[in-house]
C-alpha cells in the first residue's frame, strides 16, 4: 500500500492509503500517478509519503509541515529549545537523552532529561 499526504498551505491535514495496483504500471510504482488519483478522487494537494520513512525523510502526519525546498516532511517542533536536524529533518534536543536508566522525559524549563519513576 502506499501513503498519500494532502497539504493545505504547508500542513499535512490527512493521511491515506492508495492500493497499489492503482500506482502500478508496467510493474513500477510511479507516486504520481497516486498523487492525481487522491486529487480526483478528494480534491486537493497530494504528495506521498512513507509509512517505513524511506522517502521525504518522514512519515507525514495530521499537523506536520511539507516543506516543498527540503522534499521533507517535518514534524511539529515539540520544544522551543530544540533544533531541526538538517540531515534528518527531525527535532534534536540541545543535549542528548542518557542512555541508561529512564524513562526520561524532557524538561524545557532547565533544559534537561528528568528520570521519570518506573510504574510499579
Amino acid at each position: 500500500m502506499a501513503h498519500y499526504a494532502e497539504i493545505v498551505d504547508g500542513l499535512v491535514v490527512r493521511v491515506t492509503v492508495v492500493n497499489n495496483a492503482v500506482i502500478t504500471v508496467d510493474g513500477i510504482e510511479d507516486g504520481a500517478i497516486g498523487a492525481a488519483f487522491c486529487h480526483n478522487l478528494l480534491g486537493g494537494e497530494w504528495v506521498q509519503t512513507s509509512y517505513n520513512g524511506n522517502m521525504r525523510f518522514n512519515y507525514a502526519g495530521v499537523g506536520f509541515t511539507f516543506d516543498m525546498a527540503r522534499d521533507a516532511f517535518i514534524a511539529p517542533q515539540p520544544y522551543p529549545s530544540w533544533e531541526l536536524d538538517e540531515a534528518t529533518c527531525r527535532w534534536e534536543p540541545p543535549v542528548a537523552r542518557p542512555s541508561a536508566g529512564g524513562p526520561w522525559s524532557w524538561n524545557e524549563a532547565t533544559l534537561s532529561w528528568t528520570e521519570s519513576a518506573q510504574p510499579q
